[in-house]
This record gives C-alpha cells, structure tokens and sequence, in this order.
C-alpha cells in the first residue's frame, strides 16, 4: 500500500512500514480514505527537523477524536530524511498528527519513542520546500 500527499508545493509519494506499524498505517489510512486530512495545514515546521501536519485546529492540540498506541519494535523505526513518525503527547497518545523528518541530523532522539510508519520516496525535495501554514490539498491511497 502507498499514498500520495498532494500539497500547492507537489506531490510526496509514500510506501508504508504495514510490517512494522500495521495499526498506525491503518490508523493513517483510513483516516486519508475518510478525507480527514484534506485541507489541514502543516502547523509546525521546524528546519533540519520536522514538517508537521493532521491536526484539526491548525494548531497542535487537536486530533480524531481516538488515540492509538506506540508501535516501536518494528524494524524500520529510525528517523531518516522522509520518514513519517506519529506525534504525540506522550507514549499511546498519537491519533492523527504525523511528522516527516527533514534529516537524520536531529532525529536520534525520537528513535523508540515516536512510532515510525512509513517513508517518502518520491518527491522528498517537496519537504523542504513545505512552510508553516501550507495545506494538505488531499492524501490519496493506493491499494
């Protein structure tokens, strides 16, 4: 399963880590499939660090209403250039704020704690072109 996240600055295509977050690559998608995302904006980017997006306010606070656990003992749980990490307000609070990393340079540190759950892999130069307040125009979700 893949997904394409269509913003004014281009398309990022996504491939998922469903072998090791299954329920946060669920979580996700349905989500993306209900239209949850369309229109939310990057509310927090952060350079050499993280762009930031999904929550409903714009403003950091807000989520779907649910909360899913951590899942940190796949394999792929490493914080590189594009991957996609749930954020959170502590461990088993993530719902559907998610975060792609600029860089490994200051990303360590969310190793284990931030459930890592998918990557882009075309269009990775659009992270670094998206601002605060940019929008989602729309996830789009491949079978």
């Amino acid at each position: 399963m893949t997904a394409e996240i269509h913003t004014a600055k281009g398309l990022m295509k996504v491939e998922f880590y469903q072998k090791d977050a299954p329920n946060t690559v669920k979580n996700f998608t349905d989500l993306s499939k209900k239209g949850f995302y369309d229109g939310l904006t990057f509310h927090r980017v952060l350079p050499d660090f993280v762009i930031q997006g999904g929550c409903p306010q714009g403003t950091g606070v807000g989520g779907p209403g649910h909360q899913i656990d951590c899942e940190l003992d796949g394999g792929n749980q490493f914080h590189d250039k594009g991957v996609l990490s749930m954020a959170h307000a502590g461990r088993n609070t993530g719902g559907s704020q998610f975060f792609i990393c600029h860089s490994r340079n200051n990303t360590s540190h969310l190793d284990g704690n931030h459930t890592c759950f998918g990557k882009v892999v075309e269009g990775a130069d659009i992270i670094d072109d998206i601002k605060e307040g940019d929008k989602i125009e729309k996830i789009v979700v491949i079978d």
